[in-house]
Order: structure tokens, then sequence, then C-alpha cells
């Protein structure tokens, strides 16, 4: 969400490019011209450098003199993780020379090279203006990176990279099919985020359902401390922490057939549930006053001011938030609190997946060279550099041995530990960023800001749902 998903200093990207509607606060991105102009494009012009010779050090046959371009999502994460693992690449080939490049601006930077055939070999298409990834699958536009997954590791040569990789990751890359179209680099713990010490303070610890979790925001309230923030100029964010909880009270087969845009899937009792719990939270006044009208950026400032115990967000928000963050909060995510003894699922259902993701264009000039930078990533070393530098984890299955984990990182990893097999991964953010961003997250923003019940944004976000179910304009996916 994203990558899925928003990152440091991301809110100026997204005022360009998000304006919320004056009746209904829907947020416009224009994800699709873009893509109808990139699917569009005429460039027959081959420009592919050919191919280098294999070998037991060069496994995907990288030309050792051709040129790499980069271009980096520089958020959250920054870009000094990919400028040092191509310092790597350098070294592996000193005659290539590396074109690196970093921006807020994805989409409208990229869209004139993708239209004229002339894309980067390698991008981290992340942040407000990430491009629909479904749409980039449906119209072939991405490579392949199956060569990448069966290459040897980078560390050991007798395990091959998928076989390095964190549970899920692969799969996140796939829409229809085997094919591997996305390598999501960053492994993404979402979740309801707050500070030990805030609940030290309340002499409260966290709770795991929801009558404690009302008890918990109005002994907070008393204290004028709000219960809860989020993006509000966002709202696609509140899903973070939402679409787990509406896992755990009905099972995961209900974002199943969410995701695969199934007629009512919005409407199932687990929805409903979920809804009216949050919306209680908004009519009982456990909303910071304010928190519609702020960006991800002011939210997670009024957070580690204080001012708010709980926020929806994802394993980016440590890196991206430390400015603000004092040195005593004690920063930690937990799973989303269960409604009750009647949830299908236990507490501690998480949502973790892969973030950050990478593709290469079909119609990149050095392919080989773009999966071996990224087989470089997906190295011990390179993924210990990462973890330390930006407090996340990687998509590498490991890299945390000999690290001083922070609160916040620990707190990931014991999560995950805890959740086991209750590990949730919605696809939607994937499948259909349009209807994910724009229109899901709309109708939330409107429930959560009191401007419609449970019933209405459960009728809103069904409609938009049906709507793209039956637009053929679109490719859709299912789970397997």
């Amino acid at each position: 969400m994203a990558s899925t998903s928003a990152r440091k200093n991301e809110g100026l990207g997204r005022r360009d490019v998000i304006k919320r509607s004056a009746a209904l606060g829907l947020i416009t991105v224009p994800t699709m011209s873009f893509l109808s102009a990139c699917a569009s494009s005429d460039s027959s012009d081959d420009d592919t450098v050919k191919k280098g010779k294999t070998s037991a050090k060069n496994p995907l046959g990288v030309n050792d003199t051709a040129g790499l371009d980069v271009v980096i999502f520089n958020g959250g994460f920054g870009e000094q993780y990919a400028i040092d693992a191509e310092k790597e690449y350098t070294k592996a080939f000193p005659k290539a020379k590396v074109k690196h490049s970093a921006t807020q601006k994805i989409q409208s930077q990229l869209q004139p090279r993708f239209n004229g055939g002339t894309p980067p070999d390698l991008i981290d298409n992340s942040g407000a203006e990430q491009m629909d990834m479904g749409v980039l699958v449906g119209k072939k536009q991405l490579l392949d990176l199956t060569p990448l997954m069966d290459a040897p590791s980078y560390d050991d040569p007798s395990k091959k990279v998928r076989d390095t990789l964190r549970p899920g990751v692969l799969e996140m890359g796939q829409f229809d099919g085997d094919p591997v179209w996305i390598m999501y680099y960053a492994y993404t713990v979402y979740g309801v985020w707050y500070s030990q010490t805030a609940l030290d303070g309340l002499d409260a610890q966290y709770p795991e359902n929801w009558d404690d979790m009302l008890a918990l925001c109005e002994k907070a309230k008393k204290k004028g401390i709000a219960g809860w923030t989020y993006a509000g100029k966002y709202p696609y964010y509140l899903p973070f922490s939402l679409y787990p909880f509406i896992a755990k009270i009905g099972g995961r087969e209900v974002l199943d057939k969410i995701d695969n845009l199934e007629p009512n899937a919005w409407k199932d009792p687990a929805v409903k549930a979920a809804f009216e719990a949050y919306y209680e939270l908004q009519q009982k006044g456990y909303i910071l006053k304010g928190t519609p009208g702020l960006t991800h950026i002011q939210s997670q400032t009024e957070w580690t001011k204080g001012r708010a115990l709980f926020i929806p967000n994802g394993s980016w928000v440590e890196n991206e938030a430390a400015p603000t963050t004092p040195k005593d909060f004690k920063m930690m995510v937990a799973a989303p609190s269960g409604l009750d003894s009647s949830d299908k699922l236990p507490f501690g259902t998480l949502w973790a997946s892969g973030g950050e993701p990478f593709i290469i264009p079909a119609k990149a000039k050095n392919p080989e060279g773009g999966m071996e930078q990224l087989r470089i990533m997906l190295s011990e070393a390179s993924s210990k550099n990462f973890t330390k530098q930006v407090k996340s984890l990687s998509a590498y299955n490991g890299g945390t041995d000999g690290l001083t984990l922070s609160t916040a990182m620990q707190a990931g990893v014991d999560v995950l530990k805890k959740a086991g097999d209750n590990v949730v991964n919605p696809r939607m953010q994937d499948w259909y960023v349009k209807l994910q961003k724009e229109q899901i997250g709309a109708g939330l923003g409107e429930m959560m800001a009191g401007r419609l019940t449970p019933a209405e944004a459960i009728k809103k976000i069904q409609a938009y749902a049906d709507a793209a179910a039956k637009d053929q304009s679109i490719k859709h996916y299912k789970h397997q």
C-alpha cells in the first residue's frame, strides 16, 4: 500500500495529486489515465542490451558493461539502502554505470518514459503516485521475475532466492498463476500502534477485546487524551487495522470474498460488526478532534506528542515518525483488539505482508541487471543494512541476527510470532488500487467523520465494489 502505502514527507506529493471532493471526500489520483497511456504506447524499439554470459558468479547473465537505471521512491525508507546495494552491484560489474534517481512522484515522472518505451530497469513503485500494479500486470507492462526467484541466492548458492523469502512475499507478487511480477522488498507489519509509556501512564494494558478497548478510551478521555487518531485525509490507512479486525471476527474467508469482488461481500455480518465498532469510537468522542483533516504525518505527530493512544499504521511509521518521537516513547504494535468471544480467529490475528514493491518494466533495457540488483538486495548483508537504517524488516527471512532491535521492531517480531498461522494478507490494495484508495477509503473516511452511518458506508462501498466487478476495462483477480 503501500504500499503499499505512505512514506516520509509524502504529504507534499499527495497534496499535489490527491484532492478531496467537497461532497464525498473522494480522493482522485490520475492512475487510470497514466496506465491507459502506458498500455497504449506503440513504441516498438528494442533497445534491450545483449545478455551476458552466465556463470556461478553471474547466474542471471548480466551484461557486465551495460548501464543500470534505477528509480527509488524517496519516502519513509529513504534511498540510502538502495544506494548501498547499488555499490555492491558496481563492485561486481565495475564497467557498468549505475544511474540512480529518487523521487516521490513515481507516476508523473515515469509516465513519459513508459509512453516512449524507455522505462528504467528497476523501479521502487511506492507512494501516493504509485502505479496501479493490477493494471500493469493486466496490460503486460511488467517483466516476469521467475528467473530471479529461481536463481541461486546471493549468500548460499544451494538455495534459490525464492527459498530465502519470508512467508507470503512470493505469493504477493503473483497475480494470476505462477509468474512473479513484483518483488516486495520490505516486510510490513500492519496493526494498531501505541506507546507503552502512554499505557503505563494510565496503568493499562493493551486491550484484547472491544469492551476493554472502549473502557480504556473512556479512561484516557477523562485524562484529556484521545483514544484514536488516523490519517484523516488518507483514510485508506484505516484498513491497516480494520481488515484484520474483520478477519478475526468472521474468518479470513470474509476478506477473500471482498478481494474477489463477490456480490454482497461487504454486507457480511463481520464487516457490519467491525464498522459498528469503529463507528462507536467516533460516536463516543474517542477520536482526536480534527482527525478527519489530518495528513498521515500530522496524525502521527499528534500521536507521538501523546494526544492519542492508538493509530492504525504500518511498520514504516517508526522511521517516518522518528523526528517527533520522544526517546522514552517505547513505540509498540499490536494486533487489532477482538470483538468478543464469538470471534472465529484468536487474538493476535494480524495483517503482515510484503511492502515497498519493486518492479522491472517489460521494456527495460537491462532486465538482467535489474534482477541482479534485487538479488543483491536480498542478501543477508543488504537486508541487515536496510533494517539498521530504516528500522524495518526486509523480505529476506532473517537479517536480524546480531542486531539490537528497537522496541517497535521487537514488537513487530513478537506479534508475528504470536500470530503464527493467523496472518492475513488482503490483496485489495494490490489488485484494485483505485477501488481501495479512492473509494473504499473515502467511504470509511466519511463514516469515521460521522457523515455516514455504518449501514450507509457499507452500501456505498458495496456499490463501488460491484461497479469494479462489472468493469470490463480492468483485469479481475481471485484468490487461488
